[in-house]
């Protein structure tokens, strides 16, 4: 009918956001709740899965009071990755969850992905030896929690844990199952070798399924706690950034997502899974290809951070236009100021956790508005050569299409389009996660025969950022001296 609508429900680490997509992708009303997160030790990142649950209800509920659920069709997730959640036999939390964030297993990642054979666990999974897969946590619970691990009837990303409430049953679909470091992304099943290294069996995990296909209906228990109509179907949805990719319509050949959020991600699709340490493979949110992912950890979390604490100022909009007006004053390469932006540890290419940021060449003339620039020219930096080095491997990337919170800046967009080479649209909307998981929901309804013409139809950009050819020569002088540094601060802070 006209007026049904799907609800497409982005957990993510912060926020639960529920919002009505039309079949246009209109955004028809939404609902939003916080998830709670604790550090009880310095590096440790836990939530309460009930918390997760109680936030969604919250959050939907939210959503009804602008629209009316019983015209909802179907629903769809759309999760943080990488956080797991240890259930027993009644579906009670044994321990807290554990949060990508989380780095406690940080020292003993070599000796796991050992065991295995390192580049036999990177072949299987797609994913670089890195503390953030959730499956160095296991091997950490296997070591210092043992009884608590032998409790864990079942052990679920978000997305399982929330579907397994709303229906009754574990399912993953394979983009929610494969940021675990346990799913063998070519045979899109769990991993025996890995199961054999953790000691556990599949019967462990969620069940999993192709992205679109449906894992059941909404229980009467769950509809009366979210307030959604029982019988409600549900859709296999997956990861927040598989989910954005598609929610910018870029899971196709020629086209690269950027994730301009707390994390910076740089996606673009590949028919092939092609394994690199200059990037992440993940799989498709359509199930069909792979997504090539760089991953900076710290992204607007590393300017946000610089604001507070360098700039001495609050991260708002008044803030932000005056360090961008002071930063647009300068030329490129901040009259040479240079920064690494390793805050949080380095993913792609380096792959170390002990990296750390630097202002390097600071001088008596450099104020706050170089250091604003040289920290966006930095991030801009590891964009650029993510996406050269998925180039480089004969993968098209003729455009971006910018999502996250970052994207509102057309000043760091232009950076962006200038230091790549490849023009830079704005997703129309912010919440592409949530619309992601509202076009599955679109696909698996039979409302759309395929991903391609759901995306098209569900999906649309705005004011794209050209890049300059007369700058070119500029940035690529920058980038490596950018790179130089980045190697440099690597390798001493792998030698403290």
């Amino acid at each position: 009918m006209d007026d049904e609508f799907v609800i497409g429900v982005d957990s993510s680490t912060q926020m639960t956001k529920a919002v009505a997509w039309s079949r246009t992708g209109e955004a028809l009303g939404e609902g939003r709740a916080p998830v709670e997160m604790s550090r009880p030790q310095e590096g440790w990142f836990e939530q309460d899965p009930e918390n997760w649950w109680s936030s969604f209800c919250e959050a939907v509920r939210q959503l009804g009071q602008s629209v009316d659920l019983t015209r909802a069709a179907a629903l769809s997730l759309s999760n943080q990755r990488e956080t797991i959640g240890f259930l027993d036999a009644d579906g009670k939390p044994v321990r807290p969850g554990m949060v990508w964030l989380d780095e406690r297993a940080a020292y003993l990642i070599d000796e796991f992905a050992d065991r295995v054979g390192a580049e036999k666990l990177h072949a299987i999974t797609g994913k670089p030896v890195d503390v953030t897969p959730p499956v160095y946590r296991m091997e950490w619970l296997r070591r210092h929690e043992p009884d608590m691990l032998a409790k864990a009837a079942k052990i679920l990303d978000v997305n399982a844990y929330l579907t397994s409430r709303l229906s009754g049953k574990a399912t993953a679909s394979w983009t929610s199952a494969d940021p675990s470091g346990v799913f063998d992304l070519a045979q899109k099943r769990w991993s025996p070798d890995v199961l054999d290294a953790l000691g556990l069996d599949e019967t462990r995990f969620a069940s999993v399924v192709a992205p679109g296909c449906k894992t059941g209906t909404v229980t009467a228990d769950a509809a009366g706690a979210a307030g959604l109509p029982q019988g409600l179907t549900v859709i296999a949805g997956g990861g927040d950034g598989q989910c954005a990719g598609l929610g910018g319509n870029a899971v196709r050949q020629g086209t690269a997502y950027l994730n301009l959020g707390t994390a910076i991600i740089v996606g673009a699709w590949s028919r092939e899974p092609r394994v690199s340490k200059s990037w992440r493979t993940m799989s498709s949110p359509t199930g069909d290809g792979y997504f090539l992912e760089g991953v900076l950890r710290a992204g607007t979390f590393f300017v946000d951070w610089f604001v507070r604490n360098v700039a001495r100022g609050t991260p708002d909009a008044k803030t932000f236009a005056e360090l961008t007006e002071a930063a647009a004053r300068l030329p490129i390469g901040s009259e040479g100021l240079l920064v690494s932006p390793y805050l949080s540890g380095c993913m792609n290419p380096h792959w170390s956790m002990d990296a750390r940021a630097a202002f390097f060449g600071m001088t008596p003339q450099h104020e706050p508005g170089h250091l604003y620039r040289a920290v966006l020219e930095a991030l801009t930096g590891e964009i650029a050569r993510s996406i050269r080095d998925i180039k480089a491997e004969g993968v098209e990337v003729d455009s971006v299409v910018a999502v996250g919170g970052g994207a509102v800046s057309d000043f760091w967009l232009k950076m962006i389009a200038d230091a790549s080479g490849v023009p830079v649209q704005i997703s129309s909307t912010i919440e592409a996660s949530s619309l992601g998981a509202a076009i599955t929901a679109a696909v698996g309804l039979g409302w759309y025969s395929d991903f391609d013409s759901a995306a098209a139809a569900m999906t649309s950009t705005r004011d794209a950022q050209e890049p300059s050819s007369s700058t070119r020569a500029q940035w690529d002088a920058l980038l490596e001296r950018q790179d130089a540094l980045n190697r440099i601060v690597v390798e001493h802070s792998r030698s403290r």
